[in-house]
């Protein structure tokens, strides 16, 4: 992405979610806000984008939808973006409301993007101290729209910006009134793949090191075989290659047969890890739409320890 730009994909999330919201039942994820945060043009642009996707990857497909709506529909639902988009969002947020009932005070959302959390759910807001970490021109937009739309700022509510290629999760909550000594629970979603192995693990280990034992984190990650084209299926090919053309490539993945011992060593035990079968079991299985948890992905769910 460029330095004084919103984050394009952090766009298309929001997208996925108000789409999802207006024009798919049963929800995966309920957030009735997302639409809102985008304006009308930039819906508009995003549809304009995924239509000449399709018309690129298939042409014949393309042209036998009876309508725009049709192919859209298609679109959100057969692609890669969008079923990792709010399967993650449901995960993390059931984990987050047991993890307040459980004590946690702090909620720490990292790469948040144009997340909604803080204005439609007062019933766990009034627990928590929130706050949302991401690249200041993304971060930027946000507050700017919040303001256009005349949402009312929660109080507990605090904005920290940060570019996770230059700068340490430490360093960046040592600028706000985060305590270290009060249980947190971190979401990092649709984050780790964008970045380097060595700001992934130097990301986790500042989390392990900057929040009391029982502290918890939740992630989604690509398998390393979606980076090796003889193993990764088709829609993830094409979602590699769509952010990359964007200017936001993915790079990173963890191995499942070795992330419990990597984490293990970055200070954090072991959960949860689903994988595309559970998180299909999970969320889709049994709908009658095109909705398929997308191959590659998992979701970790750790603890501080």
């Amino acid at each position: 992405m460029e330095d004084d730009q919103v984050s394009r994909t952090a766009q298309m999330t929001a997208y996925s979610r108000g789409y999802h919201y207006d024009n798919d039942n049963p929800r995966i994820f309920d957030d009735c806000l997302a639409n809102h945060i985008l304006t009308k043009e930039e819906r508009a642009s995003i549809e304009e984008q995924m239509m000449a996707a399709l018309r690129t990857i298939n042409p014949a497909g393309a042209a036998a939808f009876p309508d725009q709506a049709a192919a859209l529909r298609w679109m959100m639902q057969a692609g890669a973006a969008a079923p990792i988009v709010l399967a993650r969002a449901r995960y993390a947020e059931d984990l987050l409301e047991t993890a307040v009932m459980e004590g946690a005070g702090q909620y720490v959302i990292l790469g948040a993007g144009l997340d909604t959390f803080s204005f439609r759910r007062p019933d766990l807001v009034r627990n928590l101290t929130v706050f949302e970490l991401d690249h200041p021109a993304t971060q930027n937009y946000k507050r700017n729209r919040i303001q256009e739309l005349g949402w009312e700022q929660p109080s507990c509510l605090s904005y920290i910006p940060v570019d996770f290629t230059q700068d340490s999760l430490a360093t960046a909550l040592k600028r706000s009134n985060y305590d270290p000594r009060i249980p947190t629970f971190f979401s990092w979603l649709g984050v780790t793949y964008y970045l380097s192995r060595n700001e992934v693990h130097v990301t986790l280990q500042d989390i392990a090191r900057n929040s009391p034992a029982g502290s918890s984190l939740v992630f989604d990650y690509l398998d390393t075989d979606a980076y090796i084209p003889e193993k990764a299926a088709p829609r993830v090919i094409r979602m590699l290659s769509s952010v990359r053309e964007i200017g936001e490539p993915m790079q990173s993945g963890f191995d499942p047969r070795t992330i419990v011992e990597e984490l293990k060593e970055l200070g954090f035990c072991f959960q949860e890890d689903l994988s595309p079968w559970d998180i299909h079991s999970h969320y889709f299985l049994g709908r009658t739409d095109h909705y398929r948890a997308c191959e590659h992905t998992h979701f970790a769910y750790v603890v501080v320890g």
